[in-house]
């Protein structure tokens, strides 16, 4: 489907008022430049995202916000539709209550706000082409610890003042087909086995796909912490080694760090192997004392899938 041409000489714009706890500007991520120390960063629930840039005919990989536990708070500048989707923020309109996906127009001076988390944990905010700032290295994803990107190129979450300009004034407005389901209760997380799994003893690998797992406390984009039983490796120090997103490591406590987008390019302690590309959307809206379960998969089933959601944007 053909997408709407980019203009970068749009004037829509949103102001920030109030900026919550966390929000980035956030795409797909940046890539071809791991063998330099320099992480993929992107947003933490790219499904969402996807979903919010569909909604206005955007690429699905283009630049929204990414809005962790609410908060933002945004005035227009000018009229421009926009559109939501992920977790449920209790997001308003001049305070009038909007669905948590779908897509709205903003009139000047209306003020979009969003409150805490009612399910998932993380909002995606779209604009009509995604969002107009200069890219670094191919990609505006915001890396705070590596000082890239975001609106500034140097890193910086979103601060009041800020303005999110659009890069099209056109959208190509559309209607969700079904409301994305948001973690709720116990979580399952598809994972494919390999790196180091065989070095588990047979009780650990048991208590890995058999028990359940929490979501600790110490989570952030960099990774997340799970706490439950202790797992054991047999083997001894490790040369580190190249880290794909959503590897599973378990240091010398027994209890599995899963590594995400702006995780550390390089590692050393064993891994269980990596969650798919679903699984780690999925994560990604995992509050902390969430439970969740391992679920092996072959590198076939996480392929398919992730083809199929890709499949649903065309």
């Amino acid at each position: 489907m053909a997408m709407p041409e980019i203009s970068r000489a749009t004037s829509a714009a949103l102001v920030v008022e109030a900026t919550g706890p966390l929000a980035l500007v956030e795409d797909a991520g940046r890539f071809g430049a791991r063998h330099l120390g320099v992480t993929q960063g992107g947003a933490l629930d790219w499904i969402s995202l996807g979903w919010a840039n569909w909604l206005l005919g955007n690429a699905p990989d283009a630049a929204g916000i990414e809005i962790a536990m609410g908060g933002l708070k945004l005035q227009a500048a000018s009229r421009m539709s926009v559109a939501i989707a992920g977790a449920d923020l209790g997001a308003t309109r001049d305070g009038e209550a909007l669905p948590a996906n779908g897509s709205f127009v903003l009139e000047p001076g209306q003020v979009l706000a969003f409150d805490q988390p009612r399910a998932g944990l993380r909002a995606y905010l779209a604009l009509p082409g995604g969002i107009d700032a200069e890219p670094f290295m191919g990609s505006l994803s915001t890396v705070a610890r590596e000082q890239l990107g975001g609106l500034d190129g140097r890193g910086s979450a979103l601060r009041v003042g800020d303005r999110l300009i659009a890069a099209s004034d056109s959208a190509e407005i559309r209607e969700m087909p079904f409301a994305p389901a948001m973690p709720q209760g116990e979580a399952t997380l598809e994972l494919v086995t390999g790196a180091q799994i065989a070095h588990f003893d047979g009780a650990s690998l048991f208590a890995a796909f058999n028990q359940a797992w929490q979501v600790d406390s110490r989570a952030d984009r960099m990774g997340v912490r799970l706490t439950g039983p202790a797992l054991r490796c047999q083997l001894g120090g490790m040369i580190s080694e190249g880290i794909p997103l959503g590897a599973v490591q378990v240091p010398p406590d027994g209890q599995p760090i899963i590594l995400l987008n702006d995780r550390q390019t390089i590692g050393g302690y064993p891994r269980l192997g990596a969650l798919s590309p679903i699984a780690c959307a999925r994560l990604g809206q995992c509050a902390p004392g969430t439970s969740i379960r391992l679920s092996p998969v072959s590198p076939q089933q996480a392929r398919r899938a992730y083809l199929h959601q890709l499949a649903l944007w065309r």
